[in-house]
């Protein structure tokens, strides 16, 4: 491994933090620094952990370009973002704006004066939401399932694929992230970095810190511990839209084989995610919870969609499975019993903020 000197935005939040640590439990003697504004409630429970790894936290923001005043960089990870689909939708999108494509740009201008190789954590949501919703379905007693011989190109049994159209709206936040991965591949052309990135879907594990709009696993579960009540959003209110889960771990896995011979992933899209064998709906969801957890609660069934709102998304890996030995290997019951686990660790200091 070649970089000695690496940047992890977002390094207190989910992703990053899990990055920042893998980093140093594979290569003790680099320095992994991460960036983080603490503005996700439950960031701050990651900086000592992050300190007794070795890794140099810096409260700062990438929509400030002096906090990123940084010489000596060989390598950033880009996990920073909004990462709400609801973010602007009824109030201002500034912060989403500033923080998904300001900040984004802050960190490639960073790459560039560094000559700097670039990892970009995208999303699943830069795929337009009326392709998605309009793709055959079958509804089955708890989910829905995806048609045969679907008219939209980029899309099988198996998931969407990266030739999937991307023509149309997709919400703020994923046009924020498009707009971002379509800058980077301008300073890969134009600038000589070397840049990857990886379009991931849903991504759970323990040490996220859930909400209703964005991390809904860990947000089921904290439900179910506490015994707080849960809603059915959309589609009739059955709670049978179906979202592939990918485990923080197998990601890892990943961006290793990405990190120790980028030049083999350069300039490439990467979808990312659990795959079919790691789908759940909803209601299969609460039955997990109920199974690991033991507990019930109670649920109100709300009909119309919400903004954004996807029947389906199921990520097909196949570019990436063909291209490596990499693939999932941690199940949704392997996802659900690790963030049951920790949870149950650290009750006390999680109630207040899941």
């Amino acid at each position: 491994m070649n970089y000695k000197k690496i940047l992890v935005t977002g390094g207190a939040g989910f992703v990053g933090s899990h990055v920042c640590l893998n980093l140093k439990e594979h290569f003790q003697n680099i320095e992994v620094t991460a960036l983080d504004n603490l503005i996700r409630k439950g960031s701050e429970l990651n900086i000592p952990r992050l300190g007794i790894a070795g890794v140099r936290f810096v409260k700062g923001d990438v929509r400030n370009r002096e906090d990123l005043d940084m010489e000596g960089i060989d390598l950033i990870i880009e996990c920073s973002a909004e990462p709400s689909i609801m973010a602007g939708i009824t109030s201002s999108p500034e912060y989403l704006l500033d923080t998904n494509l300001g900040g984004a740009i802050n960190c490639f201008e960073l790459a560039r004066r560094n000559k700097a190789d670039v990892i970009f954590i995208s999303t699943s949501r830069i795929y337009p939401v009326k392709y998605l919703n309009d793709l055959k379905y079958i509804e089955k007693e708890t989910r829905f399932e995806l048609g045969e011989n679907q008219a939209i190109p980029g899309v099988t049994t198996e998931g969407i694929s990266e030739s999937f159209p991307l023509t149309g709206t997709r919400t703020l936040y994923g046009a924020t992230k498009l707009s971002a991965e379509l800058l980077l591949q301008e300073y890969i052309e134009n600038y000589g970095i070397h840049g990857v990135i990886n379009r991931c879907g849903l991504i759970s594990g323990p040490w996220q810190m859930g909400k209703v709009d964005q991390g809904v696993i860990v947000y089921w579960f904290a439900h179910h511990i506490f015994r707080k009540p849960l809603a059915y959003f959309g589609f009739g209110g059955k709670g049978k839209q179906v979202r592939d889960v990918l485990h923080i771990d197998d990601l890892l896995q990943l961006l290793l084989l990405q990190i120790q011979n980028i030049g083999a992933f350069n300039n490439q899209i990467y979808n990312v995610g659990g795959g079919r064998e790691n789908s759940i709906s909803l209601l299969e969801l609460t039955k997990l919870c109920e199974d690991i957890t033991g507990n019930t609660v109670e649920f109100t069934l709300k009909k119309e969609n919400r903004p954004g709102d996807v029947r389906m998304y199921i990520t097909d890996n196949s570019y990436i499975e063909n291209k490596t030995d990499w693939k999932p290997k941690k199940s949704i019951k392997d996802t659900g019993e690790d963030v049951y686990k920790w949870m149950i660790e650290h009750k006390k200091h999680l109630e207040h903020i899941l």
